[in-house]
């Protein structure tokens, strides 16, 4: 089985090509179409959609990819409709995202709520409109819609709000990460897993591979924070230490920042391991996570 690498460069394409597609189709308003595609179309790594993808490869490797497209898709309008709401002068504050002026700065503060807004409540039109079995529709709604709600990431946002200025412990931290930047990648992991019909065990297990990968995530992210440029991330870098902004580099240094990252990696393999089949291409995924 390919790589995560290869398999990234052969679907993150074709998962562009349908976002850009089905968003110029379905939405008339010219304004609101204009402000979704301008975040949607400024790229990403597309890593929530290709984790589904390579989910539901891992079970069934001769599968048809194509047809999920608008079901992990659905995924990636979420994501980015948290990014335009994170930017907005209320929370973040940001002046670029992925190398471009953030949606608010280009269009105005009420263009960009409202294209979150869209993009929001079109993923869950996308996952009601399309051919699966009505059960597997319902399971896949329960599973986005908790992780990206009050359950999950915007639970985490509003931690992530009143704690600002306040020194968190870890666990805190941690529950806080899990809620803000987690749950999204762990539904999307789920959301591959229920397409591919895995039993319950097998979920768990993935289930908890994902936990940590979202954990990792947050971690490698806080370090690059620190470690990296603006002009390689595509946004302000150090933000985060001057907002006051818990991280796991402020809070465990920098060494043990890492040394945690290297456990939830190891903990995320042995997830793998579990299921007792090919996972190399989930495997590699964790592949992201190399430091120099």
């Amino acid at each position: 089985m390919e790589d995560f690498t290869q398999f990234c460069t052969s679907w993150r394409p074709q998962i562009n090509r349908y976002l850009h597609e089905q968003i110029s189709r379905e939405v008339k308003q010219a304004e609101l179409r204009e402000g979704m595609l301008y975040s949607l179309d400024a790229g990403g790594k597309r890593l929530r959609p290709l984790l589904a993808l390579a989910t539901l490869k891992t079970f069934q490797a001769q599968v048809d990819l194509k047809p999920y497209l608008r079901i992990f898709g659905a995924i990636e309008l979420i994501h980015t409709y948290s990014l335009i709401h994170d930017d907005l002068p209320e929370m973040d504050n940001d002046d670029y995202r992925r190398g471009k002026l953030t949606n608010h700065k280009y269009f105005s503060v009420g263009r960009a709520v409202l294209a979150g807004d869209a993009l929001l409540t079109q993923a869950f039109f996308w996952l009601s409109d399309n051919n699966l079995d009505s059960s597997l529709k319902s399971a896949l709604i329960q599973t986005l819609s908790q992780a990206a709600g009050p359950q999950g990431m915007v639970a985490g946002q509003m931690l992530d709000i009143i704690n600002t200025g306040r020194t968190l412990d870890y666990p805190v931290i941690r529950q806080l990460d899990a809620q803000k930047t987690g749950a999204l990648l762990q539904a999307s992991v789920l959301m591959g897993a229920l397409c591919a019909q895995a039993n319950s065990s097998q979920r768990q297990h993935l289930q908890q591979f994902a936990g940590s990968y979202g954990i990792a995530f947050q971690i490698y992210d806080d370090l690059l924070d620190l470690q990296s440029t603006s002009q390689a991330m595509g946004k302000a870098v150090g933000k985060d230490a001057v907002a006051g902004k818990n991280t796991y580099p402020q809070l465990l240094g920098i060494s043990q920042a890492q040394k945690k990252l290297q456990e939830l990696i190891r903990e995320a393999q042995r997830q793998l391991q579990a299921l007792q089949l090919d996972t190399s291409l989930l495997d590699s995924s964790l592949d992201y996570f190399k430091q120099e």
